[in-house]
């Protein structure tokens, strides 16, 4: 049961879109036996975008140092848009759906007060590998906005969090990952370059020895 001395305390995101919000839990409730797909697949889909950010560093290692630079700089991009989120959901301070809304279909358990709602960190992770990874390979971005909305929905369909939440999620993301992969590609570049000098050099490179010395 939510603590009435901290809830209070808290904002309460209902009166932006809380009819949304049960419009889609309303679905969920329609469709029970989708629940623990949906449940499931909304916590070990971050994977995909790990997959992603590895296929994208195995490419680069056939490209050239700017793209590697890109491909190592999308996990950065990505913590450091995480990094502002939380900051952002601090401040804020939105209380979860579940405790704003408690008579309404949730199908994931309720967080304890504290664990605030905006913005929503698995679509600022989602988001944010879309645009990092826009800089380095667009149709693995592509591919990443695809699983990004599907992820964003499914935060709203267990009850985690209101559409506002991911939207504003997406919004805070997207800037946040591009602007630090473009600062990141210009001085992970040098760093590139003198891996591909050293031991660890089959990291940043399929390149043959041979060949990275003659293309310096």
């Amino acid at each position: 049961m939510t603590s009435p001395s901290v809830l209070p305390l808290a904002f309460d995101g209902s009166g932006i879109d809380g009819s949304l919000f049960t419009s889609v839990t309303g679905v969920a409730k329609d469709t029970p036996w989708l629940n623990q797909p949906v449940e499931a697949w909304t916590n070990l889909g971050l994977g995909v975008f790990a997959v992603l950010m590895l296929i994208g560093w195995w490419n680069a290692r056939r490209r050239d140092t700017t793209a590697m630079a890109l491909a190592l700089a999308v996990p950065v991009s990505v913590v450091a848009a995480f990094a502002v989120a939380e900051v952002i959901k601090k401040i804020v301070a939105e209380a979860r759906p579940c405790q704003s809304m408690p008579h309404a279909y949730v199908v994931e358990a309720c967080p304890a007060p504290g664990d605030y709602a905006f913005p929503s960190g698995h679509t600022t992770t989602a988001a944010a590998t879309v645009a990092a990874l826009f800089l380095l390979d667009r149709r693995l971005s592509a591919i990443a906005a695809v699983f990004a909305v599907v992820e964003a929905f499914t935060r709203v369909y267990v009850g985690a969090h209101y559409p506002h939440d991911v939207l504003g999620a997406a919004v805070i993301a997207l800037p946040v990952a591009y602007a630090t992969s473009l600062a990141l590609r210009r001085f992970a570049t040098p760093v590139v370059n003198g891996l591909a000098k050293g031991r660890l050099r089959p990291l940043v490179t399929a390149a043959p020895a041979a060949a990275a010395h003659s293309a310096c």
